[in-house]
């Protein structure tokens, strides 16, 4: 097993003893490589340098700290707990502890500009991270901020905003929404992406199961384990490995589904790699949601 990923919820609020019989178990009963990946979800509030050095002792090696933002006003109206100067004390503390480390940012809210967002790239390169996430911020109409009538980015300022990030952040695209420095991607992420098999252990835990010959989809707590067709599974590999820079492996079953002619007629949204596979060229990945309804058959 080469990764092992905390997420979901907010891991970090685990007593350090559960982390340790949860890895304790893992190990007892997975085959762990050496140099795996294990990465803990947290938010700035939930965790400090004390338990961040325990987490590190247990194994922790990675952690993904949710940020979000570096403007107290904007955190406010996320309704996060934390402060822009504890995000960054924890990022502090986790960076001097030697851990791989990575942090989420949201852009998009409501009234911000494009030069906001590259002020927020120039304080993640000041900082030194080697890998964030920049998410854009998606208000679905039935919540609480989608009744708010609030005064969002057009389609064509959050375009800016995703090409600003592109051109200013220290590291380099390679997934839709995720940079990192060279050799400082995560592991356990790309693996799923690129359609390799996971285990969801835990409520709600969702996994992909590879066995004898068979894909299954399964989920935590035993609450679902049942076969998936080879086309369905193929299906979700296009919508996975279509967000990656690298892009898509064009193995049998994906070219079952995909349109060729449609692909080799866009060159401008699509490209094929000499290592086989398609990838989502920037202008691509502007409109990947079409682009991936439009490639599958």
């Amino acid at each position: 097993m080469p990764t092992i990923f905390f997420g979901g919820g907010t891991p970090s609020l685990m007593p350090t003893k559960v982390f340790d019989s949860i890895i304790t178990a893992i190990r007892q009963n997975f085959n762990i490589q050496n140099d795996a990946e294990i990465t803990l979800e947290a938010n700035p509030k939930t965790i400090d340098d004390t338990k961040i050095a325990e987490f590190a002792t247990i194994g922790m090696n990675r952690i993904s700290i949710g940020v979000q933002s570096f403007d107290d006003s904007k955190l406010k109206f996320l309704g996060r707990a934390h402060s822009a100067n504890d995000a960054r004390q924890i990022l502090d503390c986790a960076m001097a502890r030697g851990l791989r480390v990575s942090a989420d940012f949201i852009y998009g809210l409501p009234n911000e500009t494009v030069h906001e967002v590259i002020q927020t790239c120039k304080e993640i390169n000041s900082i030194g991270l080697a890998h964030c996430s920049m998410y854009e911020l998606t208000i679905e109409p039935d919540t609480p901020l989608g009744k708010m009538n609030l005064d969002m980015p057009d389609n064509e300022t959050m375009a800016d905003m995703y090409n600003a990030i592109g051109a200013n952040l220290a590291l380099a695209r390679y997934e839709v929404s995720n940079y990192a420095r060279a050799g400082h991607e995560c592991r356990h992420n790309q693996n799923v992406w690129d359609g390799e098999p996971y285990l969801g252990i835990g409520l709600g835990a969702a996994g992909r199961v590879f066995m004898d010959g068979i894909w299954y989809e399964q989920m935590g707590g035993g609450k679902l384990f049942q076969p998936m067709t080879n086309q369905n599974r193929a299906i979700e590999r296009v919508i996975t490995g279509m967000r990656t820079v690298r892009g898509l492996w064009l193995d049998s079953d994906v070219l079952k589904i995909i349109d060729l002619e449609f692909a080799k007629s866009h060159p401008d949204m699509l490209t094929f790699t000499h290592d086989n596979r398609i990838a989502a060229t920037n202008k691509g990945m502007l409109v990947l949601d079409d682009l991936i309804t439009r490639l599958v058959k």
